[in-house]
């Protein structure tokens, strides 16, 4: 995707480098900026403040900061303990797991000298993946919209409801539930998208904003509160959100208040879909909400907000009074009663164990 007319991917390495170049998010909108990543610390560090987010992202910079471990220490300790301190910077996220394991499964039989190159060779070819599977999916949650405006006698826009950030910075590029949107909007339909702001971290307001702007589609932002009323009175056509893992039956897990969408799209007839790469699928779980770890984050998230002051400086004031006691889970549990489907790179599947395996048939 561009930024100014500058084609960017959120993640890269310059040819043979042991580093890599990142966007850094803690900074957008207000500043486009980019950061070096050089050492497995600076990588786990990146995770956990959210310079790098979103699940497939956060996979691949686990992925290069595995390879990072190794060309400082390759031995088969160093092996075993950057795995999990890699791990550790997001458990929710499935896409980090999965990442780190193929990395790990691959460099376990190489001898010690042979880890560092071949790990980033694996790191790279994950990198290219996931833009690959990006945009097959694009291309499969935008038949979606292709039919509502058909239903619709392609008669003004598509209006779609979309929960947190799922764009190209989100992802190496495309993105997931965003990606979809892009590749409607490039096929000349016409889309317009409501953004919830997603409190507490306000990536909608911030990032899935800054992304639909760029790249000239048609949005509002609306308050997290807002959704359940729109979809009351018709105003919205479709919900698309993303994921941070999929449990075998189809429960997802994302960005905190995207249940509270799903029961609104519910109650109101509105298809609701989350767009996820396979890497997303947590084969290994049935009930999400009994057993997917919920993050929580710090309390400041909630007290405090940031943004630009008249100056042009980023600053953090509090919002609520002084010593005032705040949770912060990051995430919550969509049971797949409330998910019409399941957008993946092989298709679009009903949100059940059958209709994964109908499409991942080697997982039956």
């Amino acid at each position: 995707m561009k930024v100014d007319g500058v084609a960017y991917r959120s993640i890269w390495r310059e040819g043979d480098g042991a580093a890599v170049t990142v966007v850094d998010q803690t900074l957008l909108p207000h500043r486009f900026e980019t950061l070096t990543i050089a050492t497995v610390a600076e990588a786990i560090d990146a995770i956990k403040r959210m310079v790098v987010r979103g699940a497939p992202l956060i996979g691949v910079t686990g992925a290069y900061g595995y390879a990072m471990a190794l060309a400082a220490d390759p031995s088969d300790a160093n092996l075993a303990s950057a795995y999990d301190a890699l791990y550790a910077a997001r458990p929710t996220a499935v896409n980090l797991r999965w990442a780190l394991d193929i990395v790990r499964a691959e460099m376990e039989p190489l001898a010690p000298e042979a880890r560092a190159a071949a790990a980033f060779a694996t790191a790279d070819r994950l990198h290219a993946e996931d833009i690959r599977t990006n945009e097959t999916m694009a291309a499969h949650g935008a038949a979606l919209i292709r039919e509502i405006w058909e239903e619709k006698g392609r008669s003004g826009p598509v209006n779609i409801l979309t929960h947190c950030n799922t764009g190209w910075i989100a992802c190496v590029d495309w993105g997931t539930a965003l990606g979809v949107v892009y590749h409607a909007h490039d096929q000349g339909i016409p889309v317009h998208v409501y953004v919830d702001e997603t409190r507490p971290r306000n990536q909608g307001a911030s990032l899935t904003t800054w992304e639909l702007g760029a790249h000239g589609v048609p949005h509002t932002l609306i308050a997290d509160n807002a959704g359940g009323h729109l979809m009351q009175h018709g105003a919205v056509d479709i919900c698309l959100v993303g994921a941070d893992r999929v449990t075998a039956n189809g429960d997802a897990c994302n960005k905190i208040g995207t249940y509270l969408k799903a029961l609104a799209a519910h109650d109101n007839g509105v298809p609701f879909y989350v767009v996820l790469p396979s890497s997303t699928i947590d084969w290994r779980i049935g009930d999400g909400v009994a057993e997917i770890e919920i993050e929580e984050r710090a309390p400041d998230e909630v007290t405090h907000i940031s943004g630009i002051a008249g100056d042009g400086t980023i600053v953090k004031v509090r919002l609520a009074p002084k010593g005032t006691k705040a949770a912060n889970p990051a995430f919550d549990v969509t049971p797949a009663r409330l998910v019409t489907g399941l957008v993946t790179e092989r298709g679009v599947a009903k949100a059940s164990r059958e209709g994964l395996v109908a499409l991942f048939p080697e997982r039956g």
